[in-house]
């Protein structure tokens, strides 16, 4: 390079603009009381909240300012109090966040981030009181959607009909949250189901899944841009009635990789863990929303990458009361983390890979509704779960079916007729939906004495018989047929008595849950005598 080509490069560097690389974002969090948008005279300034740009933290001072460095790329945003609630933005979502990112996104398929952030001055954020701080400290419900996975507006519809429409208006959650892959690869169709979300009328915190990401980026950089533009920071926090919720990005794209992406953890996302877990008292229950599981799918393989999860188990083993939220997997478990996970903590650390909205990705027979069965490959049906925050670091967790009543928690099958006095080889089968390992679970037949059954870890029946039916159809039978069933780590067996009178016989089925109501379900089967 020549004496004045270093010249004329070195006066284009010092004329580039000082947000080319960082800059330093200005601000103030305060009260809103006028509901005009930005900050009125009557709504004060809020000392003492959390401020971050997804790495370092900072608090508004007396006068509610804050002042925090940025990169291009970041996203600040405020931390939410337990006794306050973010003002709704025009999408229906919670407004709490703001990009720097000068020079938007690189050319996508999709839009990407536009160019924003320019001027760095007055980035002020607004929260809300809410009606009564003391009963939000008092426990409440919890709406976990994982896995929406619409790939079409038809799939959307399904979505509002199956999930959402039939509990608007009839449940007390304060607080939503969908576990990633919230569409599946069309990211144009955020819009749509945003829509149909809004209608809960719930503060609603979403986490990126695989079927989210850019897949034409060029790098794990750049792979949510388009997903960050309608929902914001891929890793945050938000406290609610005393408990810390953390939503973490735990997909990471690599475009040369097969499959393009492992579970994982970046460093930025440790340090912002690091810095805000020093605000988090030890006996808070402290929630982790993510899509890809902690646990290995299968054994030999590392789909969340150990050394991550190591260094995530070492900035939790401290806190005696964690949950773990999780989706992919469009089947449902209960997974407790010990020793040879790495996991160092006081007792076991509990994560509950909860069942997807779409089930087995909207697939199967449509019923009179013109809706898909959707049962999953482990025999659970679509849905959601409710997470109940309680005093203490206490919670409770339940799943409900999609358009089924509340208490239907256990699938039975059973044969309808058996041959009186056969040998008692077949038996009734129960998928309970929230089972884990210890769960007592118990049969009766004709009101007589409960008997235990044995857990067995193989398909469920049920979904075999869809299975065959697909299998010696002349016509398919569905879009999509229902998948192939898989071992359920939550099925039930338990041996039918022929030696009873001919005739039809009931049996009933109990699961005691140890933090919730025991679930129960019943079916028939007849005994008929059989000439020789």
């Amino acid at each position: 390079m020549t004496r004045t080509a270093a010249w004329l490069a070195c006066l284009l560097l010092m004329s580039a603009p000082a947000w080319a690389s960082e800059a330093t974002v200005t601000g103030k969090v305060y009260q809103e009381r006028d509901g005009k948008p930005g900050r009125g005279p009557t709504d004060p300034a809020l000392a003492g909240v959390q401020v971050s740009n997804g790495e370092q933290i900072v608090r508004s001072a007396a006068d509610g300012s804050y002042s925090l460095p940025v990169r291009d790329g970041q996203t600040v945003f405020v931390i939410k109090p337990d006794e306050f609630r973010f003002p709704v933005a025009a999408n229906g979502m919670p407004s709490y966040w703001r990009h720097f990112a000068p020079q938007g996104s690189p050319r996508l398929k999709y839009d990407g981030i536009a160019a924003t952030g320019g001027n760095v001055r007055n980035w002020d954020f607004a929260l809300e009181p809410v009606k009564d701080a003391d009963a939000a400290r008092a426990g409440f419900e919890m709406l976990v959607f994982t896995d929406s996975q619409t790939a079409s507006r038809q799939d959307v519809g399904y979505y509002h009909r199956a999930i959402v429409e039939p509990i608007i208006g009839k449940h007390p959650a304060r607080l939503g949250t969908t576990l990633g892959d919230i569409v599946n690869d069309d990211l144009s169709l955020y819009p749509q189901i945003n829509k149909a979300t809004a209608q809960l009328q719930v503060p609603w915190f979403h986490v990126p899944g695989n079927h989210d990401l850019d897949m034409d980026a060029g790098d794990d950089r750049h792979s949510l841009d388009s997903w960050r533009a309608v929902y914001g920071p891929d890793t945050y926090a938000v406290e609610e009635g005393g408990a810390s919720f953390v939503f973490l990005d735990d997909v990471v794209y690599d475009p040369t990789a097969k499959p393009k992406y492992v579970g994982g953890l970046r460093p930025d996302q440790f340090t912002f863990l690091a810095n805000y877990l020093k605000s988090v008292p030890r006996d808070r229950l402290l929630v982790l929303g993510m899509h890809i599981p902690l646990f290995d799918a299968a054994p030999g393989r590392e789909t969340f990458r150990h050394a991550d999860r190591a260094r995530l188990f070492a900035l939790l083993k401290d806190f005696p009361n964690v949950l773990v939220l999780s989706g992919h997997s469009h089947t449902q478990q209960h997974y407790y983390h010990g020793a040879a996970e790495g996991w160092q903590g006081s007792k076991p650390l509990h994560e509950y890979n909860v069942g997807a909205a779409c089930g087995a990705f909207w697939s199967g027979v449509k019923d009179s509704s013109g809706i898909p069965d959707a049962t999953m490959s482990d025999g659970t049906p679509n849905g959601y779960a409710v997470l109940s925050v309680k005093p203490g670091g206490e919670y409770g967790l339940r799943y409900y079916v999609a358009r089924a009543p509340d208490d239907y928690q256990i699938a039975l099958h059973a044969p309808k007729v058996l041959r009186k006095g056969a040998y008692p080889a077949w038996g009734v089968y129960a998928n309970v939906f929230m089972g884990q390992a210890d769960t007592l679970v118990e049969y009766r037949v004709d009101d007589g004495a409960w008997q235990s059954m044995k857990r067995v870890e193989q398909p469920d029946p049920r979904l075999v018989v869809e299975n065959v039916a697909d299998d010696t159809a002349e016509r398919l039978r569905g879009f999509d047929r229902s998948p192939e069933a898989t071992p359920s780590p939550h099925l039930w067996r338990g041996a039918l008595p022929t030696d009873l009178a001919a005739g039809a016989h009931k049996v009933d089925v109990r699961a005691v849950h140890a933090d919730g109501p025991t679930a129960t379900a019943s079916t028939t089967y007849r005994l008929q005598v059989a000439n020789p």
